[in-house]
């Protein structure tokens, strides 16, 4: 098999890359420098310009898979209105570029996994939401809503076209999570605003084995949550990682702190939302971590 990767320098597509490579499958890294593109066997590169819709002549062409995992980064930096634009460019542009790329493929790949976020939910509170929930109505939910959307090209050309609505990737290597062990190793770790929020999880392991199953399981298209099938409050994920690396966690950032230092970005940590992976679980996905301590574990077991 041969798989083509948008964001191959990422926690996830770097994660990727080296699962496939070291199962002996090809894989097409797509690059934004030009000057980076490599020739050779199973680790290649091919260039691509995301924004300015172009993806080198060719590349495509009898690839069995693209995984496009490139986007600005969420948490990277305040939003203001300049970044939050490019939040959402990065996402369209990029996607329907590499939509349009596999439309027009001389033999177009059998399946595009195309990144998306439980962001699209927006606040659901405590209700357990599956993938046939509707969006949300705050930045982020508009923003994952458009970013789907950008893939209609591929869709319309007959391509599967999944979407993995990701949560937390709990890894101590990057993301989210990676920022905050630091944190609670140090003593420093708490809950954040009410702490009732639920944060919808799930390990790097089986966040990549989802990614593989998805690009094999001819039965998945559209939405599908990658997250762990129990979803917890951010209190007891505070909890869990005290427990684990034996650390008291009675420190707690109150929401209008979380405001003042994040702005906009502070509701994407304290806003709610119980997301479920109906649509993997159907499919016959058997995660090796389906709770937060075993995904806790899987971490801090290696360090």
């Amino acid at each position: 098999m041969r798989v083509a990767i948008t964001g191959s320098t990422g926690l996830i597509g770097s994660a990727l890359t080296r699962s496939l490579l070291a199962d002996g499958h090809g894989v097409l890294r797509l690059v934004r420098d030009r000057s980076a593109v490599t020739p050779g066997d199973g680790g290649e590169s091919a260039w691509w310009d995301p924004v300015g819709g172009v993806v080198q002549p060719g590349a495509l062409d009898g690839v069995d898979a693209v995984v496009h995992l490139a986007g600005a980064g969420i948490g990277d930096r305040r939003w203001n209105a300049a970044y939050k634009a490019e939040i959402r460019r990065s996402r369209t542009a990029g996607t329907e570029t590499i939509a349009r790329a596999c439309a027009e493929a001389a033999t177009p790949p059998r399946v595009l996994v195309s990144a998306s976020a439980t962001g699209y939910y927006g606040d659901t509170g405590d209700l357990v939401i599956e993938e046939s929930a509707p969006a949300g109505d705050d930045f982020l939910a508009d923003v994952c809503a458009a970013w789907e959307a950008a893939a209609d090209p591929a869709r319309e050309a007959g391509v599967r076209v999944v979407h993995p609505r990701t949560g937390l990737v709990v890894s101590a290597k990057g993301g989210a999570f990676g920022r905050l062990l630091p944190l609670f190793r140090f003593g420093l770790g708490g809950r954040l605003g009410s702490g009732e929020q639920y944060w919808p999880f799930i390990s790097l392991t089986d966040h990549l084995a989802a990614l593989r199953f998805a690009i094999a399981a001819e039965e998945l298209s559209g939405p599908v949550n990658f997250t762990a099938p129990e979803p917890v409050t951010n209190r007891a994920v505070t909890e869990a990682l005290g427990r684990a690396l034996h650390r008291p966690t009675l420190a707690a950032v109150p929401a209008f702190a979380l405001r003042a230092v994040l702005g906009e970005f502070a509701t994407g940590i304290t806003c709610s939302c119980r997301a479920v992976p109906s649509a993997l679980l159907k499919a016959g996905f058997d995660f090796a971590h389906p709770t937060v301590d075993e995904a806790l574990g899987s971490v801090l077991g290696a360090n």
